[in-house]
């Protein structure tokens, strides 16, 4: 996937600015996927096994990762499609109702908990809680 679509499609792109952070997770750090990306990214890099470390307890870092897979992922399964094709139709349906003001509401709260790590200088943040 990294090479057949992934590495194409930033093509399209400028990405010499750009950081690429995936989670720490043992399948998405293999040598040769962790090469790929760095051929890539340089040190623009956040994993396992690179000079910018995966962060522990990270896991709400990104908007993406506590907001968006959930969510969509609620909607798409609710009505248990049975076929690769109605999975695929859900997905295009749920992508397409997300609304601006979400959106907008979410980056507010991501502001808000980066502004926060950045006050406690990363320490783990028990009381923050996450809201649409």
């Amino acid at each position: 996937m990294i090479t057949n679509f992934f590495i194409p499609e930033l093509n399209n792109h400028d990405v010499q600015k750009r950081w690429f952070q995936q989670d720490g997770a043992t399948c998405h750090t293999a040598r040769a996927t962790i090469e790929l990306l760095k051929d890539t990214f340089g040190d623009r890099l956040i994993s396992r096994f690179v000079p910018v470390n995966w962060p522990p307890r990270s896991c709400d870092l990104t908007p993406l990762v506590y907001f968006l897979w959930g969510y969509v992922k609620s909607l798409f399964y609710a009505d248990k499609p049975q076929t690769l094709d109605h999975l695929e139709n859900n997905i295009r349906h749920v992508i397409a109702d997300i609304r601006p003001q979400m959106l907008e509401k979410v980056i507010e709260n991501w502001s808000s908990i980066l502004d926060y790590i950045r006050a406690s200088r990363g320490s783990p943040m028990p009381e923050i809680i996450f809201k649409m």
